[in-house]
């Protein structure tokens, strides 16, 4: 399907366009009034991540409402899990919780690696959201990292420091790397699920790399990563490693087109570090609480930090559901604008 706009698919493969592309993570959720009347029809997360009519009509609200450059599939990265065969339970104003951690080999009989069919209704979710896209803008999929997704099956939950989870890092080496293959495999099938259905391009949401050390991280969370940037050629990738500032050498390395930076990665210093890749984000989400003239600001200070090329304007995070649309809306209308002037400028038109 021909794309009315690919500003984001040019961006991530490095071709000049005439401004900056942007979109935001979590932009389909609970920051949107019309979000808010889905999930109260649907009474649970996971009916509407299951309910693919439900998932399209939420990827697909962003783009009519915020105008943004690209949806992202409405789904959750613990879909893998669950499909791997461990169960979770999404809690109201909680998060998630697993009622079996993995925490033994032996547990690893309880799991299998997942094969792409068995999770059908994210593809066809895909299938629809395009559908009714109609090619206006690209759809990206997305995954969890394997050391993300590792995390929350052997701590159970949410954590601030997933100690529990680095545990088994020291005390079960051979068990983490058995459980990392596993997620893995799964991801990749996954993944490449995803890009059958119709995904355009695909990121990797790392959400807890920051937790790890620079050694721990290069051994079990990058070398997975590259494995599945290695499998997946089909379509472009980003990958988003937040808090793990001190990989960007590493990530330099990585067979993706795009790094995603979290509002801690200087421009410069990242520029200098990873200089083939296109960077995305990195603005602080709590800058969306400022006054619109206050986020117009930031707004213009992101696009002169990362110029007008290689860029892809986001968050350095998800959009908090507190934020007020009118702010968010200011944000994205006013990197299109002023990254638009700038090039016309340059241009000197």
């Amino acid at each position: 399907m021909t794309l009315s706009n690919d500003l984001l698919l040019k961006a991530a493969k490095g071709v000049p366009t005439d401004r900056t592309p942007v979109w935001l993570m979590r932009q389909a959720g609970r920051v949107l009034p019309e979000y808010r009347v889905v999930r109260e029809k649907a009474k649970d997360f996971k009916v509407m991540v299951k309910t693919p009519e439900l998932a399209a009509e939420v990827t697909i609200q962003p783009v009519d409402i915020l105008q943004v450059d690209a949806a992202i599939i409405f789904s959750d990265i613990l879909v893998i899990p669950e499909a791997m065969g461990c169960n979770y339970l999404m809690e109201e104003n909680k998060g998630p919780v697993f009622p079996q951690r993995i925490q033994s080999i032996a547990d690893l009989n309880t799991l299998h690696v997942s094969a792409a069919e068995e999770l059908d209704y994210v593809y066809q979710a895909i299938k629809l959201t395009r559908r009714e896209l109609n090619g206006r803008v690209p759809l990206i999929g997305f995954a969890g990292a394997p050391w993300t997704i590792f995390s929350y099956m052997t701590e159970g939950k949410g954590s601030k420091t997933f100690s529990a989870a680095k545990k088994m890092l020291y005390l079960q080496p051979e068990f983490s790397h058995r459980l990392l293959d596993m997620i893995t495999e799964s991801t990749i099938n996954y993944l490449k699920g995803q890009i059958k259905a119709g995904a355009d391009i695909i990121q990797i949401f790392d959400s807890w790399a920051g937790v790890l050390g620079p050694e721990q991280y290069n051994e079990f969370s990058l070398k997975y990563i590259k494995k599945i940037c290695d499998a997946i050629e089909e379509v472009p990738k980003i990958v988003f490693p937040k808090g793990a500032f001190f990989a960007r050498t590493e990530l330099e390395k990585l067979n993706c087109q795009v790094v995603g930076l979290d509002w801690n990665m200087g421009i410069a210093e990242s520029r200098a570090l990873m200089p083939s890749k296109v960077l995305q984000g990195n603005l602080d989400p709590c800058a969306l609480y400022g006054t619109l003239s206050d986020v117009k600001a930031e707004a213009r200070k992101l696009v002169d930090g990362f110029g007008t090329s290689k860029h892809i304007a986001n968050l350095g995070h998800g959009l908090y559901p507190d934020t007020e649309v009118d702010k968010v809306r200011c944000f994205i209308d006013t990197v299109k604008e002023y990254s638009t002037s700038k090039k016309s400028a340059r241009a000197g038109v």
